[in-house]
């Protein structure tokens, strides 16, 4: 598991925007579809024949010329039924996978079991999958897809690129890893073709991988006047900073960051939050809006293809450290900006389902005097219960009476979760969808790391615990008030106080009076 983030917590990783959009950016960005200039869906003669595909250096090569469309995001589509005869770079299979590339895991699976660049037609819902036999804990090597592969109007077709021994790739933001170091994922790369029934209109975004319904999203839907126009802050990024975060598919039905490839998003869950609650709050300053679209949609899809994992019947991702935030923020800000009250409401709708910033903050008396406290390293699950007690609830318990495992929930309060938050409920805060989150003691609690004055309580740490990086003076990276990015701490700032959510409520302990009646249009 990925330990405590002591060293280099805030080194980011540089990224080059490609040239990669789809359809081509103009001078004032890409076309906003809305429901005036409702674009008219190609005919089926009006896409092209064509034998193969490429994205993201993946080829699929089909057995007769397909016709061939893109979703608003540039995924590919065919439509109807079509054979994939072969994918460049070509999957491995047993005997096929060098020995020298077999990392010590594997050389004990049965040889028929080893596995590199595959496929899966219609990946499960599920912490399953057969696309490298490096994956940990996941590996379900009867998932994978042979060739010929035949796929039929509802099929999506995920593919990808593995890694090879030693060699080293840098991830979008904040990562940058190899086969067998420490969570890593084997996976460099990952595309994904759907095969649909009709053409689809230029504005509709690819549906989930895990959705076999396929529903289709329209970007002409997009509820953009949510979105505050805030005047710039001290710091504001530029958009380019994070378009290459969000350009391609966020694959992750499994957890611990083993599935999730490298190239194609954040690879810690930390990461996940900082990037989701930083952009989205960089929606939210006064840019053109054509400069804001094309990261719009793009973080909009990533939370379409999380929806579609949830509807399938995925258990969600539980608090465990810093692994499990994150998507349900996805899910709520694609549900909210799609006007569909399902999908912003997921925790309503699908009470079950796990996720990592509910299964970790919870009221309660904390001894620092707080209202609202830490739920633990694990937290308390949907259940009701703290499924590892020993990483649940320890923030009713002083220093002096806290164990090892107390103060490893401690050090992930500081220094993998707290932070990451904060551009989340901010967010969540300027669009006024508080009750969509469904979850109070979020929002009271990272006030309470914004606001609480955290000197005496970490030396009193100190006292009990001296080898506690996480509490020491000059570990500003894990001290309350840190927000991860300096761009959020300054939103934070000059915007918090502009939302009628109090912010003493996490000195009360009590449900927040006014509340908001769902999104709405946000002062400017």
């Amino acid at each position: 598991m990925r330990g405590f983030r002591t060293v280099g917590l805030f080194c980011l990783l540089g990224c080059v925007w490609a040239s990669v959009l789809w359809p081509a950016a103009g001078a004032e960005g890409p076309a906003i579809y809305t429901k005036e200039t409702v674009p008219a869906a190609p005919t089926l003669d009006d896409l092209p024949l064509k034998e193969s595909v490429s994205q993201y250096g993946i080829t699929w090569t089909f057995e007769t010329p397909a016709r061939v469309g893109q979703f608003v995001t540039g995924d590919y589509y065919v439509v109807g039924s079509v054979t994939v005869k072969t994918i460049d770079p070509a999957p491995l299979f047993g005997g096929e996978v060098p020995e020298e590339q077999l990392d010590a895991a594997e050389q004990k699976l049965p040889a028929a079991a080893r596995v590199r660049n595959g496929s899966m037609l219609n990946p499960p819902a599920r912490k399953e999958m057969a696309y490298d036999s490096g994956i940990r804990n996941w590996f379900k090597p009867e998932g994978a897809a042979r060739l010929p592969i035949k796929m039929n109007p509802g099929d999506s077709l995920v593919s990808t690129i593995s890694l090879k021994q030693g060699e080293l790739v840098k991830g979008p933001y904040h990562s940058e890893g190899q086969r067998q170091h420490k969570d890593d994922c084997p996976l460099k790369t990952a595309a994904i073709l759907t095969c649909v029934a009709v053409p689809q209109p230029p504005d509709a975004f690819r549906p989930s991988y895990c959705d076999r319904r396929q529903r289709i999203y329209l970007a002409r839907d997009l509820r953009r006047e949510l979105l505050p126009n805030l005047p710039h802050v001290a710091g504001t990024p530029e958009v380019s900073k994070w378009l290459p975060v969000f350009q391609k598919p966020w694959l992750n039905t499994g957890f611990f960051s083993f599935d999730q490839p490298m190239e194609n998003m954040p690879h810690y869950e930390q990461w996940i939050c900082q990037a989701f609650a930083s952009a989205s709050l960089l929606l939210c300053v006064d840019l053109k809006p054509g400069a804001k679209e094309r990261l719009l949609q793009n973080m909009v899809q990533v939370g379409i293809d999380y929806c579609g994992v949830v509807r399938g019947g995925h258990p969600g991702w539980e608090g465990w450290g810093g692994h499990g935030s994150g998507r349900k923020f996805a899910v709520v800000f694609a549900g909210l900006l799609l006007g569909d009250d399902e999908m912003a409401n997921v925790t309503r709708n699908y009470p079950q389902v796990d996720f990592g910033e509910d299964n970790q903050t919870m009221y309660g008396d904390g001894w620092t005097g707080a209202k609202v406290v830490y739920a633990g390293h694990s937290g308390i699950q949907r259940s009701g219960k703290s499924e590892r007690p020993k990483w649940g609830p320890y923030e009713h318990l002083p220093p002096s009476k806290w164990t090892r495992d107390n103060l490893q929930s401690e050090a992930y309060r500081r220094a993998n979760t707290s932070c990451a938050w904060v551009g989340e409920a901010l967010f969540l805060h300027l669009v006024k969808a508080e009750k969509q989150w469904n979850h109070d003691a979020f929002f009271d609690y990272v006030d309470r790391w914004m606001f609480e004055d955290d000197t005496a309580f970490r030396h009193e740490v100190s006292k009990y615990f001296p080898d506690c990086r996480e509490v020491a003076d000059d570990a500003d990276w894990a001290q309350q008030g840190f927000a991860g990015e300096p761009f959020v701490k300054e939103m934070w700032n000059k915007y918090r106080a502009t939302s009628a959510w109090p912010t003493d409520g996490w000195k009360k302990g009590q449900v927040p009076q006014p509340r908001g009646d769902g999104p709405q249009k946000a002062a400017e």
